[in-house]
């Protein structure tokens, strides 16, 4: 199954998801919103963060080496299989990964 998560949407948070597709999408939008030291009794868990306030080119590629990273460790059931960055109005960048579940 494909699915695709892009850090320009908001995704509602349910626990107990039993849905294995709303699982994934849901745990890697925490993932990729959390950064890594914020979590008590969890310190590991989320994205370095690294990659902000780098030039583009810098932050795309840091950026892809900790989603890649965390993404192994923390979501094992999903394999990514493409990974796109965009520039957004407001000025961030933004991130779309698509994973097979």
């Amino acid at each position: 199954m494909n699915l695709t998560i892009d850090t320009g949407k908001n995704y509602s948070q349910e626990l107990l998801e039993n849905d294995t597709a709303k699982s994934v999408v849901q745990n890697i939008a925490l993932l990729l919103n959390t950064k890594k030291g914020t979590v008590p009794m969890y310190r590991e868990y989320g994205l370095p963060m690294e990659f902000i306030d780098k030039p583009i080119d810098a932050a795309e590629t840091m950026a892809f080496a900790e989603i890649t990273e965390a993404l192994e460790k923390f979501e094992p059931r999903a394999k990514l299989k493409n990974m796109e960055f965009y520039g957004s109005k407001a000025g961030k960048l933004e991130i779309i990964l698509e994973v097979t579940v």
